[in-house]
């Protein structure tokens, strides 16, 4: 079986290669003929598939032009049908020996599946009821030097698709809804916080300081500082400064990079929107988290009602909202609260059988069990409050325990969906946090935060009470398409390069 399935391979090698080498004469002969087709800087055109298509009552018997990839071909001897794919969908065209004269119907018959071409015709109905155009002139505008993939055969490979994401556009129509989806989204979220005042801005990607959030950096030199640089694996501080500054309400979409392990639900660049209120809490933040994420499915989906990763999701307003807590001792029975010492917290963490942190107190280990044993039951949309301390470096201490901050995270389907905090702006109290972040990144944590003195020097101008929200776009798009890996979700998502 090895061997058939290798000789197999070098016979699908040989093919690959002769059909390689008889395209690439084709277009050797076309420009030794003075007709090299990327020797053309334009073509004008006036019509796309689906426009004729769904216009056909106004457009019948009117003359068009049409540009795209040539999909199929069928020779009917002095007739040839085929497929025309645009950037909106695909049409037939109809083509006849008659129509383009001899000399230019040979040069059209040697064409190849995958061409590019321009063509000029009449729209018409077929008597098998197919709406298609009966081509008048055709011109050749660019080579595919490359055959396609079969469509059943050839794209079964997932990580191929990834990596030549342009093939996968080709011969998966269904791919390039999932960007037109990500693209309404992102504008959705610019057009929502634009009309509520919020200001778009940008902050630096390249930093001499790592922090904003717990995780290892992409570090970089520049050359002409010789200074170390890191590449930003948040926008939260330098937007918090903004707010410093007096403006009040400000957003920033951007990408993140963070030098972390690749799943499903990772990738180690990725694309956030972080927006900060002044005179705001989390509260505010949760309600115009849940507004946004609704309204946004309602507009560009239109339902609530959706399903993701086998999941049918409800995002009906009023999504629940409990006390990380609280959802333990539901889940677990275990109630931290009632838990007065680090010691007691551990032997309830044992009881339970969860792997361990290296950090071993009240706060650490209430995450570890909501994180371990929780997080994976939250399938509709359910906001958990009140995070402990240890994991909220940069967020306000709840006013009713010390022990907790007033922070959330939303969770559809057991993914985090955004992160929010009423934010930390004691600059005293942020110090202290962040000497605690030097101390575990001394200790060897390398997602541990570093000291930002001038961001300590920015909270000692005053910060007002501030609400913060970050939101994953990409989580986002994989619910609003169901998608079951972020790299579906993202065009060219990072990928290990293949052996030589």
């Amino acid at each position: 079986m090895a061997e058939e399935n290798i000789m197999e391979a070098r016979q699908t090698e040989e093919n690959l290669s002769e059909i390689l080498r008889i395209r690439r004469e084709k277009l050797k002969k076309l420009q030794d003929e003075g007709r090299d087709p990327f020797a053309i800087t334009k073509y004008e055109f006036n019509a796309y598939s689906t426009d004729i298509k769904n216009n056909f009552e106004a457009m019948e018997n009117q003359a068009v032009s049409l540009a795209g990839r040539i999909m199929s071909k069928r020779d009917m001897g002095k007739a040839f049908f085929c497929d025309l794919q645009d950037s909106k969908g695909r049409i037939q065209l109809y083509i006849t020996i008659n129509d383009l004269g001899e000399s230019c119907y040979s040069d059209f018959k040697k064409w190849d599946i995958g061409d590019i071409i321009g063509v000029e015709g009449i729209v018409f109905r077929t008597r098998r009821g197919e709406i298609s155009v009966h081509v008048k002139s055709v011109t050749l505008l660019a080579k595919s030097l490359q055959p396609l993939p079969e469509k059943f055969h050839g794209l079964t490979n997932q990580e191929l698709r990834y990596r030549q994401r342009y093939v996968d556009l080709i011969m998966n129509p269904e791919v390039k809804r999932i960007f037109e989806i990500r693209s309404k989204f992102i504008k959705y979220v610019r057009d929502y916080l634009d009309r509520r005042g919020y200001i778009e801005v940008e902050t630096p990607v390249l930093n001499t300081i790592s922090g904003g959030a717990s995780a290892r950096p992409f570090i970089t030199h520049h050359n002409a500082l010789n200074l170390t640089m890191y590449m930003r694996i948040a926008t939260e501080l330098h937007l918090k400064r903004l707010i410093v500054g007096g403006m009040d309400r400000v957003y920033e979409i951007g990408r993140i990079f963070r030098n972390e392990g690749m799943d499903t639900k990772h990738n180690p660049e990725f694309t956030s929107v972080e927006l900060y209120q002044a005179y705001a809490d989390y509260n505010d933040m949760m309600d115009l988290f849940e507004d946004l994420l609704s309204s946004a499915a309602k507009e560009i989906l239109g339902t609530y009602e959706l399903e993701w990763q086998g999941n049918k999701i409800d995002l009906t307003p009023g999504w629940p909202r409990i006390t990380m807590a609280e959802a333990v001792k539901q889940h677990t029975g275990v109630d931290f609260m009632s838990i007065s010492s680090d010691e007691e917290a551990l032997e309830a963490a044992k009881s339970l059988n969860i792997e361990l942190p290296k950090e071993r107190n009240w706060g650490r280990l209430l995450y570890e069990c909501f994180d371990q044993l929780v997080e994976p039951k939250l399938i509709q949309p359910t906001f958990i409050l009140d995070h402990p301390v240890e994991v909220s470096p940069l967020a306000k201490k709840s006013r009713k325990d010390p022990r907790l901050t007033e922070r959330f995270e939303l969770f559809i389907c057991r993914n985090e969906m955004g992160n929010a905090f009423s934010e930390l702006n004691d600059p005293i109290d942020q110090k202290e946090r962040f000497r605690r972040q030097v101390e575990l990144r001394a200790a060897g944590d390398e997602e541990a935060g570093m000291m930002d003195e001038d961001y300590i020097n920015a909270l000692e101008y005053g910060m007002p009470p501030t609400g913060g929200l970050g939101i994953g776009i990409d989580r986002v798009v994989m619910m609003l398409t169901n998608s079951d890996s972020i790299r579906d979700v993202i065009l060219f998502p990072t990928m290990k390069p293949l052996d030589d």
